[in-house]
């Protein structure tokens, strides 16, 4: 098995990138729901799991705030602004990863072949497993989303899907964590 394709919740973080109102509202209106739905899934996991949790916000001034459903699913974490499109460019995140030995980051939002693929180049550069779940990714067009894809998967980003995620870190089945997190996924 290649290295960094299975996901160790004591050492994977989750990182959700510009899921913002004005973004959002422009992305493709039959996957955005889904989006959403996925992502507090994983914001619920994370949580649950005592992941860390990261956020960016592409140029908060111009484009608002993450999600406010969002940004409840997540619990209290403080975005970080960028004006980039990687987010590891953003004041704080490669070294929030590295100070808590995270070794795999749980990589979603938007765009998926733009601000998702760039943040994802620049954490597989830094030796980071990133693993996608096309699920809780989302651009403005298919074809865009599908590209973008496509890419991560060329460079080395596992592409997968929210529940192969949750169940990863879950592990086993005869938990207290299963237990709770199990209606998430039904």
């Amino acid at each position: 098995m290649r290295d960094g394709v299975r996901l160790d919740r004591r050492q994977t973080a989750l990182a959700v990138v510009d899921v913002q109102e004005r973004l959002f509202g422009a992305m493709d209106a039959e996957q955005r729901e889904a989006m959403v739905r996925n992502l507090k899934r994983l914001g619920a996991a994370a949580r649950r799991l005592g992941l860390p949790v990261l956020v960016t916000e592409q140029y908060p001034k111009g484009l608002g705030h993450t999600l406010p459903e969002v940004r409840d699913a997540l619990g209290p974490v403080e975005p970080l602004p960028k004006v980039t499109f990687s987010g590891c460019a953003a004041g704080g995140f490669t070294d929030g990863l590295r100070r808590r030995a995270t070794r795999a980051v749980v990589l979603a939002g938007l765009e998926t072949h733009v601000c998702v693929l760039m943040t994802a180049l620049d954490l597989l550069a830094e030796g980071f497993a990133v693993h996608v779940p096309w699920d809780a990714t989302v651009s403005r067009t298919r074809a865009n989303r599908e590209a973008g894809l496509a890419l991560l998967r060329q460079e080395g980003a596992v592409v997968t899907t929210t529940e192969t995620v949750v169940y990863q870190l879950l592990g086993q089945a005869d938990s207290e964590d299963f237990r709770a997190l199990a209606p998430l996924l039904r």
